[in-house]
This record gives C-alpha cells, structure tokens and sequence, in this order.
C-alpha cells in the first residue's frame, strides 16, 4: 500500500491511498469467506464453499464490493497513523480506482483538528474570592451561632427585613378560601421570601394592628388571590450577650471567647480557600478559552455536546427519573434542552485546542514511566491490573489519545503555576496557599468535564478488559 496526503483549506487534509492488486486479493479472498457463509450449495457444509466455486457461482462482482467495503477503511485507518493524521470527523472517501478489477485507488478528505497558538498564556490574572477573613466574617458566624438562643422581643416600631411578626392570614379567590393560605398567629420571618413573591415588600413598614390587603400570585400557582393581613407582633431577634460564660456551656470545644474566635478564623479561612480552589480550574479555564481566536470546529462540539447529552441522561436514569417524563415536567423540549448545552461544548472545545497549543509551546512531552504510572492509577480507579489497562489501550489503539489526555494535565499544570491570583478587590491571593495542596505534577486531574468528550475513547479502552 502507498499513500499520500495533500493539506487543504480549512483544516482539512486529503488522504490517497494506492493498494496493488495482489495486496487487494487478499482482502477478495476474505470477502469470499464471507459470501461462503451466507451460501448453501449442496454438497458443501456452510462456509466451506471454495472460491473457485464461488467466483463460478455468484462471480467476482458481489466479492470485490464486499472487500471494498471492508477493506477501505481498514487502509485507510493506516495511512491515517502513518503519516499522523490528527481527525476530527468522518472523511469523505471516494474510490477512484479498482472498483471492478486491478489495483484499487481511493482518496479521503479529512476534517483535522486545527493548530492554534494561544499568546498570553503565561501569567494568566485570575479573580477569586477573597480568601482573607474579615472581622465581619467572624462576627456573622459567631452571630449564626449566638441566634441558636436567640428570644424574640416585641418592638414598637414598623417591621424592618430580619423581623418576625406575627400575623392572620386569610386569603380568597372568586370569594373562595385558598386552600392553605388562611391561617391564624402565623410567626413569619420577613425576608423568607415566601406566600407571594410581594409579601415581604407589603410587610415591610407596617406596625402591630396593622391590615394589610392587596392582591398576589401565591407561590406555585398562577392565578393571583385577595389577601387579608393582619398583624398582631412585631419582634426581633435580640442575640444573648457573647461572654467566656456563654461560650463555656454552649461551646463545648472551647472555654473563652478568644479560643473560638481563633478556631473559627482558622476554619474560615479554610472554607474561603476551598472556595477559591473549586472555582480556580473554571477560571482558568474561561481565561484560556478567551485567548482562542477562532470558532471551535463544528464536528468537535457537535461531539462533545452529544456526549454530555448522553451523559445527562444516564445520570437521570441512574437516579430514577425519566429523562422524558422531567423535561415535560419542566416545560422544555429536546431541541432547546440540547441547545442549552451548546455554549458549554464550545467552551470546552476551545479549552481543549488552547491546552494542545500550550503544550506544544512548553514542548511537553510524556515518557514511559509517566505512561507506567497512569496506567497503574487507573488500574486502582477501575479495580484491574495494570498489564490489563495497558493492553485494553493497545489493542483499541488508544494509547495516542491517553497521551495526549497526560500532555493536556500537564499543560494545566503550568498555567496553574504561571497564573496570577487577586481577589475582587485586586488583592494578591498566596499562589502557593492556594494550589499546594490540589496539585501535583504526577496526578492528571483537572477538570475533565471542561474538555470535549471525543476523549470517549479512553474510557472505552480502560473497561475493554472488565470480562
């Protein structure tokens, strides 16, 4: 077999492939094999029909189409790997030669993943969340705690967000009551946002002895209702004193103020870390995908979007619900649930080109120890032995795309470290703090659910050996 390829337009290239006629024998002589199957000639068991017999009794015509449709892809699959054909898409074969008799000849045009350069990669500035605790942070939490033995004292004034009154609720519509709405000495917390999407506006300002009418839509329905309000209370919430006593019997960890106050400085910082952790790999990944100057290739998102579809839907299923039965439930139809999800395909596309070009901007590379190492994690994740993984790889000949997967971790991995880290009001976060304990230049983790999902593959590949 010969083969070529001639670079196109638009990220496409042309594959020719030139097979000579007794390599392509071959390929008739399995498609007899085939045929042989599928014939019953008397004196002859199933598929033991020789070809001679068969050429005589259903001619070269019906072998040579069957070994055509069999064996082009199998050609040109190789001549895809030799000369390192990058598709992203099913090609366009055309058979320009050979299909009745002598050596065959056919082209392909192929869709390939298009080369980027991504400039301003380094030093990436990312915004997070402040990670710095504020002495307005320790006091909302100790609040939080202190309100467990909150009183609630009445108060001679109009009510304001954050108090409690005490109300008669009747509600009617068309002069009948609405089931659930009509209630007496109702203790409500105004700021809940509950009955009416208005009904904490209409309680704000009023005073005990208080009516109140007007008409809303209750929540959950769509037809509005005449409303009655009455208020009898206006309390608020008066915190106890905050004391060593205090602390002393309801805080058992802790005997004084100043100890719990440093405990819960150590906690929020950590919380506030953790936060700003969770959202670092999305942000990098937005700015990544913001240096990518051109529109993600069609057959790329396509994929991904396919993939996440199907992916939804397993989870819904794998919790019980059908998939159907919720998106009527939820007023939506497939096509605009699908599309839905398109700009998140793009997204990840983009992601996943930028990720290939830094990658080729720090020349990484992957050995085989690293490959040895990945290999044996996924053998602990998929509970098999490495050999097996390996092997799955090799025979699915998936081994390239695994390698990219741990090129791309690694690429992450320096932007990671090259990024530069502020809060909202432009404050310098620690870079050290904040990624030393989520990254480790051995582990190829980040986030894989903002990359495109043609990595399929991979997965596949990793349970061929599950029997």
């Amino acid at each position: 077999m010969k083969s070529s390829v001639e670079v196109l337009e638009d990220n496409k290239v042309k594959v020719y492939v030139e097979v000579d006629e007794s390599e392509f024998d071959k390929d008739i002589d399995k498609a007899f094999k085939v045929i042989a199957k599928e014939v019953n000639l008397p004196g002859f068991r199933a598929g033991k029909v020789p070809r001679k017999v068969l050429e005589a009794r259903v001619g070269m015509g019906p072998a040579r189409e069957q070994a055509l449709r069999d064996a082009v892809p199998n050609y040109l699959a190789q001549a895809v790997k030799e000369h390192d054909v990058d598709l992203i898409a099913q090609p366009e074969v055309e058979i320009t030669e050979g299909q009745e008799s002598g050596p065959v000849e056919f082209d392909a045009t192929c869709e390939v993943r298009p080369i980027i350069t991504v400039p301003g990669y380094n030093g990436l500035r990312i915004e997070l969340p402040s990670v710095e605790v504020s002495d307005d942070d320790i006091t909302a939490a100790q609040e939080q705690e202190l309100a467990r033995e909150a009183s609630l004292e009445p108060v001679e004034r109009p009510a304001e967000s954050g108090d409690f009154v005490i109300v008669d609720i009747a509600a009617e519509r068309n002069g009948d009551e609405v089931i659930g709405l009509n209630t007496e000495d109702f203790s409500y917390e105004i700021g809940q946002g509950w009955v009416t999407d208005d009904f904490d506006e209409q309680l704000t300002g009023a005073s005990a002895g208080d009516e109140l009418t007007f008409t809303s839509t209750p929540k959950g329905t769509e037809e509005p209702a005449d409303f009655v309000v009455k208020v009898q209370v206006v309390q608020t919430r008066e915190l106890p004193e905050l004391t060593d006593e205090w602390v002393d019997e309801n805080m058992t960890e802790f005997a004084t103020v100043a100890e719990w106050t440093e405990s819960l400085r150590e906690s929020l910082a950590e919380q506030k870390l953790s936060v700003a952790r969770q959202q670092a790999g999305t942000k990098i990944n937005d700015a990544l995908a913001e240096l990518v100057d051109i529109d993600p290739p069609e057959s790329l998102v396509n994929a991904d979007l396919n993939q996440r579809v199907q992916g939804t839907i397993q989870q819904f299923q794998s919790q019980g619900i059908d998939f159907e039965q919720w998106m009527q439930a939820t007023g939506q139809d497939p096509e605009s649930f699908i599309e839905g999800m398109r700009g998140q395909s793009e997204q990840a596309v983009k992601v996943d080109l930028a990720l290939r070009a830094v990658a080729v901007a720090e020349e990484i590379t992957v050995d085989d120890d690293e490959l040895e190492r990945e290999y044996a994690r996924m053998a602990m994740q998929y509970n098999q032995k490495a050999k097996d993984i390996r092997k799955a790889y090799e025979q699915n000949d998936a081994v390239p795309e695994l390698i990219s997967q741990i090129v791309k971790s690694k690429a992450f991995d320096v932007l990671v470290h090259g990024c530069e880290y502020v809060d909202e009001a432009g404050n310098a976060i620690d870079a050290d703090a904040l990624i030393g304990h989520t990254h480790d230049h051995d582990e190829h983790d980040h986030d894989a659910a903002d990359e495109p999902a043609a990595d399929e593959a991979t997965t596949e590949a990793a349970t061929a050996e599950d029997a």
